[in-house]
């Protein structure tokens, strides 16, 4: 019976960029807000974010010099409410972390539902993980949560081949998955 497993956010992400102000603060808190600004026909969009250590307030570009028109009018409406669904796809988006310079930090911003405990019981466990975002996380992490095992005896299992996937479970991934356990 396979089991269904899903990483899905608690809250956004830090976003990693240096501070302006202070020499400390290398991270940023995103709360969903944004400033739109217009200069005729043309349009601005960022992302505001706020130094966790100073509270020095930044603008990641989400829009840049666009013509009002070429903004789809639910994307503006959105903008201009704040809408926090928004803000979490935007961070995700690579373009705007390309064009900002900036990595996300999703250490304490997401949780991991298993759906309960009764898989816990059975010899062999066929799991599929499915993510909400694109959260790196490594797999091993992952199931040693799920199973409640330490991570050393999940490596173990990887390695005596009684855990096994079509994926690497060493890195980090992102993406959905599924693997088996025999224990």
């Amino acid at each position: 019976m396979l089991t269904d497993w899903f990483v899905m956010p608690t809250r956004l992400p830090l976003v990693r960029r240096r501070c302006h102000a202070c020499a400390s603060g290398r991270r940023f808190r995103a709360n969903g807000k944004f400033r739109v600004n217009a200069h005729h026909k043309l349009l601005d969009a960022w992302l505001l974010a706020h130094c966790t250590a100073c509270g020095e307030t930044t603008k990641l570009a989400v829009l840049e010099r666009v013509n009002v028109r070429s903004v789809r009018p639910e994307t503006l409406a959105r903008l201009h409410h704040n809408d926090i669904g928004l803000a979490a796809a935007l961070l995700q988006d690579p373009a705007v972390q390309r064009r900002n310079r900036v990595a996300l930090d999703w250490t304490g911003a997401w949780r991991l539902d298993t759906g309960g405990t009764d898989h816990l019981d059975r010899e062999v466990v066929d799991v599929t993980v499915r993510f909400e975002a694109r959260i790196p996380v490594r797999p091993v992490r992952l199931v040693a949560d799920g199973c409640g095992l330490a991570r050393a005896e999940v490596e173990r299992l990887v390695e005596e081949g009684r855990l096994v996937s079509a994926v690497r479970l060493t890195g980090r991934l992102s993406g959905d998955f599924t693997f088996t356990l025999k224990r």
